[in-house]
């Protein structure tokens, strides 16, 4: 091991010209990867027992190790640590930084692995850790749908498609399809990290090592339920960052998709829901307006995170195995996506926190679009006989009649709708009820108010799992 002296890099004794200052700049990634620093530390602490574990380094150089490792800990912690672009990365200059503190023997510390395996240990534990912190922060996401579902069962709203008014339901059954997703959402974080839990750290390079080391102890000490079976797989794999990024950006998909119906909903257009200026901004010239910018930012964000996932995509497409410069990029891809994500969902919930629904509006807006014309249809089914189709035509007579008239359905009376079809009574005009609507759907996922309540009960009951 090279004593590393007048501040040479680490392969100094092997290139003999100094780096150029442009390269120097382009190739250092210190700035990115220096939040890894608690996790290579980690990583360097349970190799140095394993290497002792195994008789390959004495118990005197292993303490010795320890002890400056979690000096420069310390030192990073406080703030006293000095990162420098000539060490390119992390791992060196935490070793250039050991070897400064305890002299030769730093040398030690980079016996039976390479910063191939090393960088992919350490960004499988940080993605490991930051998953479950997204995880954590969905529960808290949906709890606070949840509250406001419960709050808002018999609020009656348009269901929608296509944008425009198909059947009536409870706004909270709307809130809860979000619910939905943001569990699927946490759910796919949740399959993650089984795939997060194999241990690269020893296959070194490529290849692997002649050390007589111990991967079993490695994995076990460093959270993993094993180690990864092929070294050259192990060093070419981002697989892992693949599958956070798209994690990520079908989370930001679903975030997106709320900021955009609640941009619509809170325009003049359709006022059904009013934003706390808390969560608005207002105009440099028109001092009237109250803008949804935090809204807005939330679906601008999203194809940042699918531009990520994109660029990681490309990088990985033409890659020959095994490890290339090229895979440098991935720790700012990943740390860009994962902080843009928590930003993201830490905003939504002070949002959803911070609206209210225009109950009136929303009613309104219901009873209009003959939007209780499929009740109608399928009461014709129930009860007198009918095919759908048949009672498709027979409702779609009275819905032109209707038009016709300028009349909504709830104000035809029993003559009227005897004159397209005679078999109809009294009984019919309760199916023009949007509240008699609503609880008509019954099956399972339906939008009645009694499956909205026990829907709300059991993901109480259960955390959203």
């Amino acid at each position: 091991m090279s004593k590393n002296k007048n501040n040479q890099a680490i392969w100094g004794k092997r290139i003999g010209k100094k780096t150029s200052v442009l390269f120097e700049k382009v190739g250092s990634s210190i700035n990115i990867d220096k939040r890894l620093f608690r996790e290579d530390i980690n990583v360097s602490i349970i190799h140095v027992e394993m290497l002792f574990r195994q008789k390959i380094i004495s118990f005197k150089i292993k303490n010795k190790i320890i002890y400056g490792l979690k000096k420069i800990e310390k030192e990073i912690l406080t703030k006293k640590f000095e990162f420098n672009k000539k060490y390119e990365d992390i791992h060196m200059n935490i070793e250039k930084r050991l070897h400064e503190i305890i002299g030769d023997d730093a040398g030690y510390i980079h016996t039976a692995r390479s910063r191939n395996d090393q960088v992919i240990t350490d960004l499988k534990l940080w993605i490991k850790n930051s998953t479950k912190e997204i995880i954590n922060n969905l529960e808290v996401l949906n709890k606070t749908i949840l509250k406001a579902s419960e709050e808002n069962i018999y609020t009656i709203m348009p269901g929608f498609t296509h944008l425009k008014n198909a059947q009536p339901i409870s706004f909270a059954h709307y809130l809860m399809a979000y619910v939905e997703m943001f569990k699927r959402d946490k759910k796919r974080f949740t399959n993650n990290l089984e795939n997060l839990n194999e241990n690269p750290l020893g296959v070194a390079a490529l290849t692997g090592t002649s050390f007589n080391i111990d991967r079993s102890f490695t994995a076990k000490k460093l959270g993993f339920k094993t180690s990864t079976n092929n070294s050259i797989d192990t060093v070419s794999d981002r697989d892992f960052v693949l599958d956070f990024l798209y994690c990520v950006s079908i989370c930001s998909l679903h975030i997106s998709r709320l900021a955009e119906e609640f941009i619509i909903w809170n325009s003049e257009g359709y006022n059904l829901i009013t934003l706390s200026d808390k969560v608005v901004t207002g105009s440099s010239i028109m001092p009237q307006k109250k803008n949804p910018d935090t809204l807005e930012y939330l679906r601008g964000k999203t194809g940042i995170s699918f531009g990520n996932l994109f660029s990681m995509l490309t990088i990985l497409k033409g890659l020959p195995l095994s490890y290339f410069k090229d895979l440098q990029d991935d720790k700012e891809i990943v740390f860009k996506s994962n902080d843009t994500l928590i930003n993201c969902i830490g905003i939504l919930n002070e949002i959803l926190k911070n609206f209210k629904p225009n109950k009136q509006k929303m009613f309104e807006l219901a009873n209009n679009g003959y939007i209780t014309a499929t009740d109608l249809a399928d009461y014709l089914v129930k009860n007198h006989d009918m095919s759908f189709r048949n009672a498709y035509e027979v409702t779609a007579s009275i819905v032109n009649y209707a038009e016709k008239k300028k009349k909504k359905l709830n104000e035809l009376n029993i003559i009227e709708l005897n004159k397209i079809e005679p078999k109809l009574n009294k009984d019919v005009l309760k199916v023009f009820d949007l509240k008699y609507s609503i609880n008509s759907k019954k099956s399972f996922g339906g939008t009645s108010f009694d499956n909205i309540k026990k829907m709300i009960t059991k993901y109480k009951r259960i955390k959203n799992d």
